[in-house]
């Protein structure tokens, strides 16, 4: 007896759970009917509010589909379907649980009409229907759709979900999409003043664009509520902006950084202006979008593995194409500049001809792998993955040169002939193949400074043209042959130029700062760090 007790109160239990649903499921459909009945798009637009007035997600489906323009009536006994296109005739679905109810030509229906307004207010809608959302996400999306589209009607459902809601950061998103919607509502005046500290507590340009809205058709203390929360968001949209700023100027400065490095051993070893320095960026460039072209055909899997594949193969490939230059043309011209500039110069013509032979001379496409697309946000600051991969990829490179330089003892070599050739070559030191693999590793390094830049500039053969003229700027104002120098300089000239650009464009930004540099060197002639040894050249 005493199971079979307990048998029948779960069973009382059970059916007592499963009417308040089906009773809601009935009202539901009762609502949903009524669209075969609305004459009109205001009716129709009624019959939508009640749908989201439930509170009830499975409504998101019927609501989906009118503003898809897929829901239709059925003429013979007026129920309403959502609708599939199945060939010449129309697949039916259940409204609620789009379950396939049967198949009917079109003549036998009639689709339900939609204007851009009623779509405006489906959207709306249903950004309600996600403030319970059980992924957290979705239910940011709803706060801020919300926020930036804000009605009178999303403030009861935002009560609710506030009191709901257990997440911190989801709640704070709601309280001010709740504020937004009270600035638009007949709501007293102390309820828009305490809700003008909320938006302007948020702080960005959604809120001040709200918040501009807003003073110009309020009046008494609203109006100078707005007005007084407008200047504070605008002064601190400045700093922001201003930190925007700088991060372009670092990010700009990265990449000049990665550019001018190899230039600035080069230089500064060996006296040499390589004007045919950008073709090695260019070379690196080209290698990465043929690691890629091969890695889609044959191993499409090892995609995100691309650029890590390509950084050795682009130093090889410019390294050797370097040593070549060197050994074939450059260490003939030794203590004559002007001659190694032109010399320099045609062959990065010939090198630039050459890869449009084989290439052509279109931009080609180098993808981004997975982990260097997209961007987040830091507070107002909006930082792209790829820019960011690309500084700590700069700063690694410099710190791996760095140690070769000062650690090792084809690093203590090279400083001592770039201190004094005649000396070092007196203590046995073989000048000339110094020479020939700094060249070399100068280039290579120039060569997976192409991979870098492959990831935010065309891949073309005027690659290198662009960065040529911005490097000697950065090994001259940095002090030649110093890579503390050169770090210093890249960063510095990088920021410069993303504080003048918008005042002064981009060329004109480029020329003041190359004013700059001359002027500077008139006072410093070595640079922000020179070197320091005794040269003894004849």
């Amino acid at each position: 007896m005493i199971l079979l007790r307990a048998i029948g109160l779960m069973l009382l239990l059970t059916m007592a759970s499963l009417l308040p649903s089906s009773a809601a499921e009935s009202d539901l459909r009762a609502a949903i009917a009524k669209f075969a009945t609305a004459t009109n798009f205001s009716a129709t637009e009624a019959v939508v509010r009640e749908l989201a007035a439930s509170g009830d997600p499975a409504v998101e489906r019927p609501l989906s589909a009118l503003a898809d323009g897929n829901l239709y009536v059925r003429k013979a006994d007026s129920q309403v379907f959502v609708g599939k296109e199945a060939g010449e005739g129309i697949e039916l679905l259940d409204p609620l649980s789009g379950e396939k109810a049967a198949d009917a030509a079109k003549a036998d229906l009639t689709k339900i009409k939609v204007n851009n307004g009623l779509r405006r207010t489906i959207r709306d809608v249903l950004g309600t229907l996600t403030l319970r959302a059980k992924d957290a996400a979705v239910r940011l999306a709803a706060a801020a759709t919300m926020f930036k589209t804000p009605d009178a009607a999303n403030i009861e459902p935002l009560d609710a979900a506030i009191a709901a809601e257990a997440d911190p950061a989801v709640k704070v998103l709601f309280e001010q999409a709740r504020a937004a919607s009270i600035l638009v509502s007949d709501k007293p005046e102390a309820d828009k003043l305490t809700a003008i500290s909320v938006v302007a507590a948020r702080g960005d340009r959604d809120a001040l664009s709200l918040l501009t809205s807003v003073e110009a058709s309020a009046q008494g203390a609203v109006k100078d509520a707005a007005t007084a929360a407008i200047g504070h968001i605008n002064s601190t949209l400045a700093l922001w902006d201003a930190g925007q700023n700088i991060w372009y100027g670092i990010s700009l400065g990265s990449v000049l950084l990665l550019a001018a490095i190899g230039l600035a051993i080069t230089f500064g070893v060996m006296g040499v202006i390589n004007m045919a320095h950008g073709e090695m960026v260019m070379l690196g460039a080209y290698t990465t979008f043929v690691v890629q072209q091969v890695i889609r055909t044959s191993f499409p899997g090892l995609f995100d593995w691309s650029l890590v594949i390509a950084l050795p193969l682009a130093f090889l490939v410019a390294a050797l194409v370097g040593l070549a230059i060197e050994r074939g043309i450059i260490r003939f011209l030794y203590g004559r500049p002007l001659e190694t500039l032109l010399a320099t110069w045609g062959v990065s013509l010939i090198l630039q001809q050459a890869v449009r032979t084989i290439f052509g001379p279109t931009n080609q496409e180098v993808g981004n792998p997975s982990w260097m697309s997209g961007s987040f946000d830091i507070g107002q600051l909006a930082i792209t993955w790829n820019r960011l991969w690309i500084l700590v990829f700069a700063l690694a490179v410099f710190a791996v040169l760095l140690y070769v330089m000062k650690r090792t003892p084809w690093g203590l070599q090279m400083r001592a002939v770039t201190a004094n050739r005649r000396m070092a070559a007196s203590m046995g030191i073989r000048t000339p193949w110094v020479d020939a693999l700094t060249f070399a590793l100068g280039s290579g390094i120039a060569g997976i400074a192409g991979v870098a830049l492959s990831q935010i500039d065309n891949v073309s053969p005027n690659l290198g043209r662009g960065y040529i003229i911005d490097s000697f700027m950065v090994v001259v104002f940095g002090g030649v042959g110093n890579l503390w120098g050169t770090l210093v300089g890249a960063f510095s000239l990088g920021i410069v130029n993303k504080f003048l650009e918008p005042y002064a464009g981009a060329v004109l930004g480029k020329i003041v700062v190359l004013v700059l540099i001359i002027l500077f060197i008139q006072k410093r002639p070595r640079g922000l760090f020179a070197l320091k040894g005794r040269a003894v050249e004849a």
